[in-house]
């Protein structure tokens, strides 16, 4: 577990990671998600809504670290123009970033901020949604084949995906019955978000990469958070 807190957070940075990292996925993406959700709570008790969720989209900034934030700008800047393969992999390895990734997190961050704040605060859906990102995650880096040989998702190979879907299943079926209906809801929408970068990254890389893992979570997790946030 400490090999996934490392890779997936800012706590046990410096520890060496690899498959047996894979199955603990899910259950860092509910601590996380939970986490996240408490500090939502606590803070809408002492501020408007769209402050307590601007306070909870900083949290999980900080708890990760912006490792998936840059992901999601490396991987916009790299996936959507329209380029050369070997020239998109060359453009998500520099460290400047260009209108594509702006765009995609300018327009990411504030959704998460105001599906956030037009919600009452439910603590067991965002560690729901956050578990089922991981997983999602967990089940790319396992089933699918890495961008480069040489990348980071090439050291996860030989994790098996059945593990990690197994149990962020179960978790996810337990954190979602406190609000069935719209959790169930926001966790397709986790699942659609998530799968299309992955499929735009398998026709446009050929596999995945650590950024495109990334922008996958925060992608699903966005896309969750806004069904959620519907009138339901």
């Amino acid at each position: 577990m400490i090999a996934a807190l490392a890779f997936l957070t800012i706590v046990g940075r410096g520890q060496a990671t690899g498959p047996r990292a894979v199955p603990w996925f899910p259950v860092v993406g509910a601590l996380l998600g939970a986490a996240v959700g408490g500090v939502w709570w606590g803070s809408e008790q002492w501020w408007p809504p769209v402050v307590a969720g601007a306070i909870a989209v900083a949290t999980d900034l900080a708890l990760t670290g912006l490792l998936h934030l840059d992901g999601l700008a490396d991987a916009a800047d790299g996936l959507l123009p329209p380029m050369a393969r070997d020239h998109r992999m060359a453009v998500m390895s520099r460290s400047d970033v260009g209108a594509f990734a702006i765009g995609v997190v300018g327009t990411v961050l504030p959704l998460r901020v105001a599906s956030f704040g037009s919600m009452a605060p439910r603590v067991a859906l965002v560690a729901a949604l956050w578990c089922a990102s991981r997983t999602v995650m967990a089940v790319a880096l396992a089933a699918l084949p890495p961008a480069r040989p040489d990348g980071m998702t090439a050291t996860f190979r030989g994790a098996s995906p059945a593990v990690p879907a197994v149990v962020g299943l179960v978790l996810c079926a337990a954190l979602s019955v406190p609000d069935p209906l719209r959790t169930t809801a926001a966790l397709a929408g986790v699942v659609a978000g998530a799968g299309l970068v992955l499929l735009l990254s398998l026709r446009r890389l050929g596999g995945v990469t650590g950024d495109v893992l990334g922008a996958a979570g925060l992608v699903g997790e966005t896309v969750g958070l806004v069904v959620a946030a519907a009138r339901w």
